[in-house]
C-alpha cells in the first residue's frame, strides 16, 4: 500500500467520533445535582407547611382576640388543656401578684405598640388565683436602660385585683437558648415550666400558658399591650422559589449530560488546535 493510502485510511481513523469516558467528576457532579433537586423540594414543602402553620395562626387570631373576655380555666383541668386552644384567648382572672419572685426575660422588641422598645426584658410574676393555681403573666415590655429601677420597685398592684390578658402558648427553647440565669433571675423564652424553676416554694398547679397583660396608661412601665398579632406571611412565595429551583436542576443537569454524550472528533479538535 501507498504512503498517500496508508495517511487516508489514517486520518480516517484519527477522523471516528469517540464518546468521553465518565471518571469520578462526572459521576459526583450528577450526585450533586441530584441531592440539590431533592433539597430544593424538601425545602419547598417545608415552606408550605409552615404557610399552614401561619394562616392558622393568622385565623388564631382574628377568631380569638377581639372576643369578650372569659373566666380562665379551673386549675383541676390544666392537665387537659392543650396551649394551642387557648392561643390568642382573652381572659379576666382574679388574683394576687407575687413581685419578688418576678423573673426578666430578654427580649428585643423592634415595632413596639408603646412608647419604649428596642433591647428590653419582659417582667414575668406569678400570679396567683383565688380559685387556687399559679399562671405567670407578662406585665409587660421593660427597655434595657430602665430594668434596675422597675425591678427595684416592682411598679406591681398589691393584694387582690382582676386583670384582663392575653393567652399566649409557651415558647420553646432550642438547642441556642442558654440556660437560665437563676442568680441573676434572667429567662430566655416564656415557657411556663422552665419560669417555675425560679420559684422558690412549690406553689401548687402552674398553667400550661403564660398570659400578656393588656395595655394600661400611656408611658406606663412595664408596658403591656405588647402582644403580636400581625405576621407577615410570605410562605407561599418562598415554597414557589425552592420549587422553580427544583424544576430547573433536572433540566440543568439534562443539558450537561446532553452535551456530555456528545461524540468529540479527535481530528476537529487537533486541528483546531
Amino acid at each position: 500500500m501507498s504512503d498517500s493510502g496508508k495517511s487516508e485510511n489514517a486520518l480516517m481513523t484519527d477522523a471516528s467520533p469517540i464518546r468521553p469516558r465518565w471518571g469520578f467528576a462526572q459521576i459526583s457532579f450528577v450526585v450533586l445535582m441530584a441531592g440539590l433537586m431533592v433539597l430544593f423540594i424538601a425545602l419547598g414543602t417545608w415552606q408550605v407547611e409552615r404557610l399552614v402553620e401561619k394562616e392558622a395562626l393568622i385565623a388564631a387570631v382574628e377568631t380569638r382576640f377581639d372576643l369578650e373576655p372569659q373566666p380562665f380555666p379551673a386549675a383541676g383541668n390544666w392537665a387537659a388543656l392543650d396551649p394551642e386552644t387557648l392561643d390568642f384567648t382573652r381572659f379576666e382572672l382574679t388574683g394576687t401578684f407575687d413581685n419578688s419572685q418576678a423573673v426578666l426575660v430578654f427580649t428585643n422588641l423592634p415595632d413596639p405598640a408603646g412608647r419604649y422598645g428596642g433591647v428590653g426584658y419582659w417582667v414575668m410574676v406569678p400570679f396567683s388565683l383565688n380559685e387556687g393555681g399559679t399562671v405567670w403573666v407578662n406585665r409587660g415590655f421593660v427597655p434595657d436602660a430602665a430594668v434596675a429601677d422597675v425591678a427595684a420597685d416592682g411598679n406591681t398592684p398589691e393584694g387582690q385585683i382582676t386583670i384582663e390578658a392575653i393567652a399566649r402558648r409557651p415558647e420553646q427553647a432550642n438547642s441556642f437558648t442558654p440556660e437560665p440565669d437563676f442568680a441573676a433571675g434572667r429567662e430566655w423564652v416564656r415557657n411556663p415550666d422552665r419560669l417555675t424553676a425560679f420559684l422558690a416554694d412549690d406553689v401548687g398547679p402552674i398553667a400550661p400558658v403564660t398570659l400578656d397583660r393588656i395595655a394600661g396608661e400611656p408611658g406606663e412601665l412595664p408596658q403591656g399591650g405588647e402582644t403580636q398579632i400581625t405576621f407577615p406571611n410570605r410562605h407561599l412565595e418562598y415554597a414557589g422559589t425552592w420549587y422553580l429551583f427544583a424544576a430547573i436542576t433536572p433540566i440543568m443537569l439534562g443539558f450537561w449530560l446532553w452535551r456530555q454524550r456528545r461524540p468529540r472528533n479527535l481530528a476537529h479538535e487537533e486541528k483546531d488546535n
